[in-house]
């Protein structure tokens, strides 16, 4: 399986930022992470929190060790908090479960990583990832 290179990772970012500077939203944050969960490449606009990392992170995370995006997520947090809250305490509070964490996919339609983008809007947060995915030619699942 083939991974994301960190060129790719930088150019996601660029391109999910620029989205969202397109878009006049607020500062962004942004992080790729690989298919294990290790962060490839990270940026956080002038103007965003400080804390934006973790919240990044936490949402990309969530994605790739639940195997499912920050919208499935969030359902399945209003349909079965208990899972979600238990999954979250087994990965000792690192996942965020809202709409900004998307899987990427390759080709094949394997997991080779996930974006966390944090600042605005969950649903612009993860409209900025998308576009930062597609931008290299992988597929994005919000």
């Amino acid at each position: 399986m083939a991974g994301i290179s960190l060129r790719r990772a930088r150019t996601i970012i660029r391109k999910a930022l620029e989205h969202g500077k397109a878009a006049g939203m607020n500062p962004l944050t942004a992080i790729v992470l690989d298919a294990g969960g290790h962060v490839i490449a990270f940026e956080r606009e002038d103007g965003a929190s400080p804390g934006r990392f973790q919240i990044a992170q936490g949402k990309a995370y969530g994605s790739i060790m639940l195997g499912m995006a920050g919208t499935a997520q969030m359902k399945r947090a209003e349909a079965q908090a208990y899972f979600i809250a238990a999954a979250g305490a087994a990965y000792g509070g690192q996942m965020i479960p809202v709409p900004g964490g998307v899987l990427v996919r390759d080709a094949k339609g394997a997991v080779i990583g996930a974006v966390g983008v944090t600042g605005d809007s969950s649903e612009n947060d993860a409209a900025a990832a998308k576009a930062g995915i597609e931008s290299v030619g992988l597929s994005a699942e919000i």
